[in-house]
């Protein structure tokens, strides 16, 4: 077997990193929209709207973008940019998930995500690796 899946779980649960984007996401929805993510109650959600969404994913993916960028040891762990793709992903697709209440408006974040980093640094992956990371919701 190779190491490939071995990669992608490992870079996700090293050093913290996708748990300060995603807890970066969460204090941004509280702030922004006043989402009790800790405690949630029947108000704790936003409208799943298109709008809500691309500014959740988007806040999100930027973040971690520029963490990646101001840490230079983070890129290094998290080689080859697919693994950054899916952890940058992840985060944005948990904080539209979690403010909206609707896992569709967390695949759609996700998915944002990866055009967000393709677009920003031109690629999220090498070799064959982008295509999994581009193949989005039908």
């Amino acid at each position: 077997g190779g190491v490939g899946f071995t990669q992608y779980a490992t870079a996700a649960y090293t050093d913290n990193i996708l748990d300060d984007y995603t807890y970066y996401g969460m204090d941004y929805i509280k702030d922004k929209f006043k989402v009790d993510w800790k405690n949630p109650g029947e108000k704790d959600k936003i409208k799943a709207t298109q709008d809500n969404i691309n500014d959740t994913a988007t806040e999100v993916t930027l973040y971690g973008m520029e963490q990646y960028e101001q840490f230079p040891t983070a890129l290094e762990t998290h080689f080859g940019g697919s693994q950054r793709a899916s952890v940058l992903a992840a985060a944005a697709g948990l904080s539209a998930a979690i403010a909206t209440g609707n896992s569709n408006a967390g695949l759609n974040g996700w998915y944002l995500s990866m055009l967000l980093h393709k677009e920003g640094w031109s690629r999220l992956g090498f070799y064959g690796y982008d295509l999994q990371d581009q193949c989005g919701s039908a």
